[in-house]
């Protein structure tokens, strides 16, 4: 039986009604043209019967996976827009491509046709992290078989010529002791965020939508339901988070929120959430060259330093790492990634700053100087009136 087109009570538009090789369909065309609608059912039909009998992998493109990925709460971030009804980057350039025709060779070339004269880093963050993000959702949902990509990787040797680069603040690790400074400038709440990042190695992006249910704090370990491969991991806790921990779950929902006490408002697209608390800092501590993902990079660099193996430090970091089982029990605290965290370093005076111990009394104030009110100073006028 072919799909035929009908009417339905209190719709213009056509419906496209019928069952296709076991498959049946009762749909909106979307539109009340019935030239248009039979173009939609012929269309529609093929499509059916070529899924019945070549599979879903032959038949889905990668924006099909791409708008699947998206409406399952995946970030839209590198993927493209529509702009003067064209879409841009990956979904404009892989629109009506299928996904088994894709390979390396087609996805490295959209890579140097979408970001020419870029580093080999962004084109990896920009172009190759999206893309296989999209495919492992795909990969999920049958569409696509398994692969193992490779991503752009830093030229070596001495003779490569670099292009020189603009300094951006958080592009590279501090010391611990330094940060420590930087950190005690803030006010309590990015205080505390900011202390995560440095201790768990943590994405913002993970930090502001993180939840209390999601802490294990007696196992000592974090459960992501998501991060930015798209794949859920474990975080392992250092020993000096969990009196701060401890205190923000006993308020339960998200972990860290504003001094107002909102929530952080995850903007992947644009990021500056802690814009204001970071460039006060800067301005009450005279250090310039910190922001958020200075957190993360020092992370990263100080258990290198440390000696951790490069594996339990990309675990740890939330990279690729293959087909890692440790991805299929991410609620399980694993004793060599707690191990290997608690090798940072622990700074007196930031681990036992007033808000680390008591974080729910702290959490709504302000430091020094900071806007009308001045909480961590003291409220001179009471006393005076005594």
């Amino acid at each position: 039986m072919s799909l035929k087109l009908v009417k339905r009570s209190g719709s213009d538009h056509y419906y496209l009604r019928g069952t296709v090789r076991k498959q049946s369909v009762f749909e909106s065309t979307g539109t009340d043209d019935k030239k248009a609608a039979e173009a939609i059912r012929i269309k529609r039909e093929a499509r059916l019967l070529e899924d019945s009998v070549y599979g879903k992998q032959s038949t889905v493109t990668f924006f099909e996976a791409a708008v699947s990925y998206m409406a399952g709460g995946g970030s839209p971030r590198f993927l493209g827009e529509e702009k003067n009804g064209r879409w841009t980057r990956l979904l404009g350039h892989f629109e009506k491509t299928k996904l088994h025709s894709i390979g390396q060779d087609e996805l490295d070339a959209a890579a140097n046709i979408l970001y020419p004269n870029t580093s080999a880093a962004t084109r990896n963050r920009q172009c190759h992290a999206p893309f296989i993000t999209v495919w492992n959702h795909a990969v999920r949902n049958k569409w696509a078989e398994p692969r193992k990509w490779v991503r752009p990787r830093k030229p070596k040797g001495t003779t490569v010529k670099l292009t020189p680069k603009k300094y951006r603040a958080g592009t590279t690790p501090v010391a611990y002791d330094y940060a420590a400074r930087f950190v005690m400038a803030m006010s309590p709440a990015p205080a505390m965020l900011l202390t995560t990042m440095f201790y768990t190695g943590m994405r913002p992006i993970e930090l502001f939508v993180m939840e209390d249910y999601q802490l294990n704090i007696e196992g000592r370990w974090v459960t992501l339901d998501a991060s930015k491969t798209g794949e859920p991991r474990g975080v392992p806790m250092h020993e000096v988070l969990v009196p701060l921990f401890t205190g923000l779950c006993k308020r339960g929902g998200f972990l860290f929120r504003t001094p107002r006490g909102k929530p952080y408002e995850p903007k992947e697209d644009e990021g500056g959430q802690m814009k204001t608390a970071i460039n006060g800092a800067r301005r009450r501590s005279g250090i310039r060259d910190i922001s958020p993902y200075t957190g993360r990079h020092s992370c990263s660099t100080q258990l290198v330093v440390n000696g951790i193996h490069p594996h339990i430090k990309d675990q740890i970091m939330g990279h690729a790492v293959g087909d890692d089982m440790s991805r299929h029990y991410t609620n399980v605290p694993q004793p060599k990634l707690i191990e290997a965290i608690n090798t940072l370093p622990v700074i007196n005076e930031w681990a036992n700053a007033p808000w680390m111990k008591d974080p729910l009394k702290w959490a709504n104030r302000l430091a020094a100087g900071t806007g009308k009110r001045n909480d961590l100073v003291g409220r001179r006028d009471e006393v005076a009136l005594r």
